[in-house]
């Protein structure tokens, strides 16, 4: 059983975008596409959170477009294989959630324009 949210609390954690790592694993992120669409899953708005400790391990907490997806099993593997790839990255944890469910308001413009919806 899920704990209950606390009020106030956000839905969606903060990333560690103070991290120097941040940028990179970002940019390793928008290497992996969901193969449905033509866009990244960093501008799809899958990638929720990016927590980078002092040690440099990172956590990702991710979504997919829909919890049917049919690369539900192999997109966190993908992630995480694009994240360990970048220098200095010590660990990799993705882990999926669907709370918040994705909704195209998570999307980035770029993804927007690219999927027309701009």
């Amino acid at each position: 059983m899920t704990e209950p949210l606390m009020e106030g609390a956000p839905l969606i954690a903060p990333s560690s975008t103070d991290h120097p790592l941040y940028e990179p694993i970002v940019e390793a992120c928008k290497t992996v596409y969901d193969p449905e669409i033509p866009v990244n899953i960093h501008d799809l708005g899958l990638i929720y959170t990016v927590e980078i400790n002092d040690a440099s391990e990172v956590r990702v907490i991710m979504t997919l477009t829909a919890p049917g997806c049919p690369v539900a099993g192999e997109m966190p593997g993908w992630v995480a294989d694009a994240v360990e790839a970048v220098p200095g990255v010590k660990q990799v944890d993705v882990e999926m959630t669907f709370q918040p469910q994705w909704g195209m308001d998570m999307m980035s413009d770029e993804a927007r324009l690219e999927l027309g919806f701009m």
